[in-house]
């Protein structure tokens, strides 16, 4: 796959080049009022067309002339350029730029500059693959296993595209394709952040100590089965002298299924409950803090909900760590 993206803080405009073998569309969309500092860039690799967007706008043939005449060398040579690959959730990517936008502008600085690849065959694969932790779910539905080598090929060519776009730092706001980092990273000619890596980090830094003397500090893992399975932010976590404690086998039949059954009904506030319920057993067992390594999980509970105190995003920490690197350079 040959893909180029360039942006321009300035004007926001872009400039795509890709192959003969992949048609490519693009939507552009604004990610605040103010003039956005990059574009978004949605492939379809199987060229069919994608649906719209209420944020999103088209390109008409004016603005297509304009992008042809964009040079490469005006576009994204910034030290601080970030490449980010779209996880599952459209939403939940864009509410990563988001934040990343505006917590990168802070006290009138520039925003960074970013490139966002986001391919509906890759959220297809990565959403399969996670269907496919929750048998009892889908056990009706006839289901074709992830390839999970083509998954990690999918995101080895979003990151080189995003390589040869100019990205100095490569994102990836999806706690699921984090189960292939070593794989997906391997080779890359620029740093790639783990979130795992920054929510340790932060933790480390927040110098919490034991609910119970003498214990290790006591950090809480609540996701789907999929990223409890690939064990990453445990791992994370006990190689940095942490205690990982895990939903045990009733809390999951019980209240973390049923209230993935409940989101799949559209019953958002049966899950939320359930939701609340799977919290509170992790943290009456000394506890300090939950990781909520789920999107979906954390868009359950309002934003004031006092249970939200007790928890920590990895999403959240993946952005401030990246707007870290970009003030050290």
């Amino acid at each position: 796959m040959s893909l180029q993206i360039f942006t321009n803080p300035s004007h926001g405009l872009a400039q795509l080049c890709y192959s003969r073998r992949i048609s490519c569309k693009v939507r552009l969309s604004r990610v605040q009022a103010t003039p956005p500092s990059s574009i978004l860039l949605q492939m379809d690799e199987s060229n069919n067309n994608l649906p719209k967007s209420k944020k999103s706008f088209d390109l008409h043939d004016a603005s297509k002339g304009s992008l042809s005449n964009l040079s490469a060398d005006s576009m994204l040579r910034q030290a601080n350029t970030v490449g980010i690959i779209g996880g599952i959730s459209t939403d939940s990517t864009l509410n990563f730029v988001r934040k990343l936008e505006d917590w990168s502008s802070k006290d009138g600085k520039s925003s960074l500059p970013f490139v966002l690849c986001s391919d509906p065959k890759l959220k297809k694969e990565l959403l399969l693959y996670e269907e496919n932790s929750y048998p009892s779910l889908y056990h009706r539905i006839k289901r074709t296993p992830a390839d999970q080598k083509q998954i990690v090929e999918n995101l080895r060519n979003k990151r080189r595209s995003l390589e040869s776009c100019g990205a100095k730092l490569i994102l990836m706001p999806c706690h699921i394709a984090h189960t292939w980092y070593d794989e997906v990273c391997e080779g890359s000619s620029v740093p790639m952040l783990h979130m795992g890596d920054c929510i340790v980090k932060e933790l480390e830094e927040a110098k919490m100590k034991p609910l119970e003397a003498g214990n290790h500090l006591r950090v809480g893992v609540m996701a789907s089965s999929a990223t409890l399975s690939a064990g990453f932010y445990q791992e994370k976590l006990q190689n940095n002298g942490f205690e990982a404690v895990l939903p045990d086998k009733a809390t999951m039949e019980h209240t973390v299924i049923p209230a993935i059954e409940a989101m799949k009904r559209d019953d958002m506030e049966g899950a939320g409950n359930l939701l609340r319920i799977a919290l509170q057993v992790l943290l009456v067992q000394a506890v300090n803090v939950v990781v909520l390594g789920s999107d979906e999980m954390r868009d359950l509970l309002p934003g004031d909900d006092p249970l939200l105190k007790k928890c920590v995003d990895p999403m959240d920490a993946l952005a401030r760590s990246a707007i870290k690197w970009a003030e050290s350079l």
